[in-house]
């Protein structure tokens, strides 16, 4: 059997001499594993596609439960985020994400579409913070696969906006620091009012414009570390790619 789909690159693994097995985030398959024969091969004419991170045009067949490569046509490159290492740092922890996030042979558009549009941000909107874009695609991927925050008031009294909000990372849900005691055992952290804000558009609003918000400051850092710590806490895991981003902030390379 032989399709044609659009195929972002999750992973890479070189095998055997000139070959690589990759993890696919496919439009018409969702997940999975393929086969690229040859494509370390100088002048192969599938390696463009098969780069980590190529949104890419392929023909794949499977042959006795197994697919491979037979084309790949790269399509966008995201080269902007290839040119910087934090941003192709950044860029490597999405996908991971996404590839822990996906099912393996589910269709799952809306979580394609974050991580595009998230590569995309990278690429060409070098105007929004790096911390920004990390942050709304944790907290977007979370909400995607069923981990959705519950922040429309306070959890415990109701109160809308919640006195000195609180984010309660286990229970994932909101409520006022007066209100801490009645939420369960567990870390919460606070979220100011223009955190909160941001949270909601990221959450509740237009995909499409996931990105049009601006934020700074110690809301920004809120948003952020709020983000981070509610997918280590939801997951149980960290992830590698991660471990990079963040060593790069702390020791820039020059």
């Amino acid at each position: 059997m032989h399709i044609t789909t659009k195929a972002l690159v999750l992973r890479g693994v070189d095998y055997k001499e000139s070959d690589k097995i990759l993890t696919l985030f496919t439009q018409s398959q969702g997940k999975l594993t393929a086969s690229a024969r040859g494509c370390r091969r100088k002048g192969s004419a599938i390696a463009a596609g098969c780069q980590l991170l190529a949104w890419s045009e392929m023909v794949l067949y499977d042959y006795q439960g197994r697919w491979s490569v037979k084309e790949a046509a790269a399509e966008r490159l995201f080269q902007g985020v290839r040119d910087d290492i934090a941003r192709l740092a950044l860029g490597c922890y999405f996908a991971e994400a996404a590839e822990l996030l996906a099912v393996e042979g589910e269709e799952n558009p809306e979580l394609l579409s974050l991580i595009l549009n998230s590569l995309h941000a990278l690429d060409k909107m070098p105007e929004k913070p790096l911390p920004l874009v990390k942050a709304a695609f944790e907290w977007k991927a979370m909400a995607l696969a069923g981990y959705e925050p519950l922040i429309d008031g306070c959890d415990v009294c109701g109160a809308e906006p919640p006195e000195e909000p609180r984010f309660h990372l286990r229970e994932g849900v909101l409520h006022c620091a007066g209100c801490r005691g009645q939420v369960g055992e567990g870390i919460s952290m606070p979220l100011s009012l223009q955190a909160l804000s941001a949270l909601r558009h990221i959450v509740y609003g237009d995909p499409k414009r996931l990105f049009s918000f601006r934020l700074e400051g110690e809301p920004l850092k809120q948003l952020a570390d709020g983000a981070e710590a509610y997918l280590y806490t939801q997951l149980e895991r960290g992830f590698r790619t991660l471990d990079y981003y963040k060593n790069l902030e702390i020791s820039p390379l020059h």
